[in-house]
């Protein structure tokens, strides 16, 4: 078992309002790049091969698409709602890369609420230090009840 650093926020669904927003800030580092690699096995040289990269259009390795991407889920899973999230859904449009040394804002705001079946509807998207939105999407989580669902049959 991982042991986790921070606590995940334990928010009520009836907490939670459309307009509620969450950010935070994340330094995209070389390390991290490596470290998504070895873990998909995705060593495109877009992202790993400095030597390749600096002679395509983005002059440099830039971090793969899906591993800021994936800081959505500590968006849902750790802040909005947090713990008692299910993770239904995500749409990702790639607008800029990231690149390494790169600060960047991981933000998502409540847009829709569907109260009968708990979902929450978030924009997200991530930004960087230029104010220039680098990925943007939609996602889709249910706020479990915290309670254990009975099996229909025993």
């Amino acid at each position: 078992m991982i042991s986790s650093r921070k606590e995940a926020r334990d928010r009520e669904f009836s907490s939670i309002q459309v307009g509620d927003k969450v950010s935070f800030t994340r330094m995209i580092t070389q390390d991290n790049v490596n470290l998504f690699a070895a873990l998909t096995e995705d060593f495109n040289p877009l992202h790993v091969d400095e030597e390749y990269a600096m002679h395509t259009q983005f002059g440099g390795r830039v971090a793969h698409g899906m591993l800021a991407g994936s800081l959505f889920s500590t968006l849902v899973g750790m802040h909005l709602p947090g713990k008692k999230c299910l993770y239904l859904s995500q749409t990702l449009q790639f607008k800029s890369p990231v690149r390494m040394g790169e600060e960047i804002l991981i933000h998502g705001e409540v847009i829709g609420k569907i109260d009968a079946l708990r979902i929450l509807v978030i924009h997200t998207k991530i930004i960087n230090d230029k104010k220039e939105i680098l990925i943007d999407g939609e996602a889709k989580v249910k706020v479990l009840d915290g309670e254990k669902v009975q099996p229909p049959f025993s």
